[in-house]
């Protein structure tokens, strides 16, 4: 096992990695840039390094000043947590280079798994289900047209190297389609420093579905239930469940023996989350993330199980110890993804915390780095904070939510606490009845609310 970790990550994610880490009785090293010397994981850790400037380019994405942190603390791994550089193909290369261990899957898989392309193939080749589309990059507009006019219209254009909704564009009628081939290669070139786009058929009232997978170097794979994030906005989830109110037994049964097989043949390894599309009772495999998830705490929630500490263990080595048939799973789970915005507009509130109070009660959670007199800097993510609450059916899940959120307090900066309020309290919210384009259809109505 590893005697010392650094954590190359900032805010709630790095303060939850550290806490693994210390359960585990492994020391921590923070890496920070000059904007967060006070956040608390770097008051927390062991050891704290800052590596650069407030911009994320020259801070937390500059891969040499975090492998000299490590070497000069003398860490045995890096936990890259999500975002920045934990899909970074790369960077975990270059980690192992440096006799270092990068707590992730391969390098190689992360690249497979990294491309959308070459990630389709993978599914296809492993026996998952995928949206009917293109089977590599399109070469021209010309060859765009070819595809769309077969398989008819919506279809929608995807960044290859893509994520985050960047490099997409949807087009519903063949006069849409030279304009939005490219705007979605000038977005994908931009945002990822490639343009190569793919097609694939449009699905319009699909629910996103994702499965949590962990899997040893010595080929046990188990899938750890299924999770509903189709309450989305501009591809961002907002609200994260699980099991998903969408899925009967039977269906729910049959995708995770489907993802369970595939990771096997693929020989997938450590912590990662298959992600479906399901509409009319099917399921499309659309994406695979090699990394911890935001939402990964409502898994923990019913199935007793830390991922973090998981992770760390196979990154060391370990086996599992356990099968598919000794995971049990209890009860409903809910996130909230609590942001620094304006509930209506959504533009970002960077400040000094004030009052500062969470809920609390039986099976309550909050994930977050924040703290009374805290200054929340304006060159990140809005994300401060996630409420995770569990109950015995959805209903009363639900119920408690309501109660928790109620409870929340934090002033001195604005947040999205009240537009969380106004979702759970939705009919077609509370019945289940949602797909990944609701959130969007509904927003205006909750403003007016």
């Amino acid at each position: 096992m590893f005697d010392k970790i650094l954590i190359a990550n900032r805010g709630e994610i790095a303060l939850r990695i550290h806490r693994a880490c210390k359960e585990m009785g492994i020391k921590t090293v923070a890496v920070h840039s000059t904007a967060d010397a006070d956040a608390m994981h770097v008051r927390l850790a062991d050891e704290a390094v800052c590596i650069g400037p407030a911009p994320a380019k020259d801070s937390y994405l500059n891969q040499a000043a975090i492998i000299s942190a490590a070497l000069i603390t003398g860490a045995d791994a890096i936990h890259p947590g999500y975002g920045f550089l934990s899909e970074n193909a790369d960077f975990a290369e270059m980690v192992q280079t440096h006799g270092l261990t990068f707590i992730g899957p391969t390098p190689d898989m992360i690249r497979m798994m990294g491309d959308k392309i070459s990630a389709k193939r993978a599914a296809i080749e492993a026996g998952l289900p995928v949206v009917p589309g293109t089977d590599g990059a399109i070469a021209s507009l010309e060859e765009a047209k070819q595809y769309a006019d077969h398989m008819g219209y919506p279809v929608v254009f995807k960044a290859t190297a893509g994520g985050g909704g960047k490099g997409m564009r949807v087009v519903y009628s063949p006069d849409q389609l030279a304009e939005a081939f490219h705007l979605a290669q000038e977005e994908a070139r931009v945002s990822f420093g490639n343009d190569q786009l793919y097609l694939e058929k449009y699905l319009q009232f699909p629910r996103h579905i994702e499965v949590q997978v962990l899997a040893d170097k010595y080929g046990e794979v188990v899938c750890l239930g299924d999770r509903d994030c189709s309450l989305q906005r501009n591809h961002q989830k907002v609200i994260e469940e699980t099991p998903s109110p969408a899925l009967n037994q039977s269906q729910r049964k049959e995708l995770l023996e489907k993802v369970r097989t595939a990771m096997e043949r693929i020989h997938y390894t450590n912590l990662g989350t298959v992600e479906f599309l399901f509409e009319d009772g099917r399921f499309y495999f659309l994406e695979m993330n090699t990394r911890l998830q935001v939402e990964h705490p409502v898994t923990e929630a019913v199935c007793g199980i830390d991922l973090v500490r998981e992770q760390i263990r196979l990154a060391a080595g370990e086996r599992l110890g356990y099968r598919q048939r000794d995971i049990r799973f209890t009860g409903h789970a809910i996130e909230c993804r609590i942001n620094a915005e304006n509930p209506e507009t959504f533009m970002p509130s960077a400040g000094k915390v004030g009052c500062w109070h969470v809920p609390g009660g039986l099976s309550v959670r909050v994930d977050s780095a924040l703290y009374s007199g805290y200054k929340i800097p304006p060159y990140y993510d809005s994300l401060i904070a996630k409420l995770i609450v569990t109950g015995r059916t959805r209903n009363s899940m639900l119920m408690r939510l309501h109660r928790a959120l109620d409870e929340f307090v934090i002033e001195g900066i604005e947040t999205t606490i009240p537009l969380h309020q106004k979702i759970i309290a939705h009919r077609e919210f509370i019945d289940g009845q949602y797909d990944i384009h609701w959130l969007e259809r509904t927003l205006p109505h909750l403003k007016q609310d």
